[in-house]
């Protein structure tokens, strides 16, 4: 796949979600925008960094993000080279996204923007998933 790369990295922050955030925006000068209580995003620079605040949601280690066009194609890819996937194609605002595993136990996302999100609840309800 042409023009991958990764454009983003989450990190956890959900025991200190708000200082977390003030800490970059200190150090750094970096402007975040919120997506609710517990999700934040630089949403300027060549890999934006973004603040998973939510308990249930957020990794414990950083999680890097890899772009695409084509979401359903690079799913079928990394299946193909026997990445395990943690978690399939869901929406969230902004895009729809996947996670896998990598063979060095990594986890990883996928996403893109490819406006296709009000599709993705439907494929995990009938994944059973």
């Amino acid at each position: 796949m042409t023009g991958t790369r990764i454009d983003y990295v989450e990190l956890p922050s959900a025991t200190a979600h708000e200082l977390t955030r003030a800490f970059y925006a200190s150090a750094f000068g970096w402007k975040f925008t919120d997506y609710g209580p517990e999700y934040s995003a630089t949403t300027s620079g060549d890999v934006d960094l973004g603040l998973n605040g939510g308990r249930e949601d957020a990794l414990s280690a950083p999680l890097p993000v890899i772009r695409v066009a084509d979401l359903e194609a690079a799913f079928e890819a990394v299946c193909k080279a026997n990445g395990v996937i943690a978690r399939p194609i869901f929406a969230f605002p902004g895009g729809r996204r996947f996670h896998f595993i990598d063979p060095g136990g990594n986890e990883l996302a996928v996403w893109s923007d490819d406006g296709a999100g009000a599709g993705a609840d439907a494929e995990e309800d009938a994944a059973g998933r």
